[in-house]
């Protein structure tokens, strides 16, 4: 009997780079001549799992925003982590963003990625399993063409495709 080979699909995040990233935006935005003298901050709560942005004006809240997304992108993290939330007036005259970070599958989506996958007709299972879809072929080339597949749609959730063997 073939070895069956798999794959996973998920929506992780690798938690030291993204923490790096905000770290780096900071930095960033200390040095820039264009938010001295006036209130930027940029507070990643672990716990929450939230990014909130703070700064005088919706536009500051857009540049920051754009400073932040640039430094993920830079050490490969989607941008589609993040569930902007409305902006909101903050103590000071200051506006406030939360940012939701996204890290998983929505149960909708992993239907519609699975169902994508059995209509394409290659050769492998795709199975929900909790926070992940694993995809299972005896042939590897079949599981490529899946990733290939799945890579040139549009989905909401960052993936990532791990744990190939």
């Amino acid at each position: 009997m073939a070895k069956e080979h798999a794959f996973d699909i998920s929506a992780k995040i690798n938690m030291q780079d993204f923490s790096d990233a905000i770290i780096q935006a900071q930095r960033e935005v200390q040095n820039r001549f264009d938010f001295k003298g006036i209130t930027c901050d940029i507070d990643h709560n672990k716990k929450a799992n939230t990014l909130t942005i703070t700064t005088s004006s919706d536009n500051k809240i857009e540049a920051l925003e754009d400073i932040v997304i640039a430094k993920l992108l830079k050490r490969d993290l989607s941008s589609k982590v993040f569930d902007k939330q409305e902006a909101q007036d903050s103590s000071g005259g200051n506006r406030r963003v939360v940012f939701k970070i996204v890290d998983y599958i929505e149960s909708k989506e992993a239907k519609k990625i699975t169902a994508e996958i059995k209509k394409s007709k290659i050769k492998v299972n795709a199975q929900i399993e909790g926070d992940h879809i694993r995809v299972k072929g005896k042939n590897i080339d079949d599981l490529q063409k899946t990733m290939k597949l799945i890579r040139g749609m549009e989905w909401d959730a960052p993936l990532v495709f791990e744990n190939f063997n």
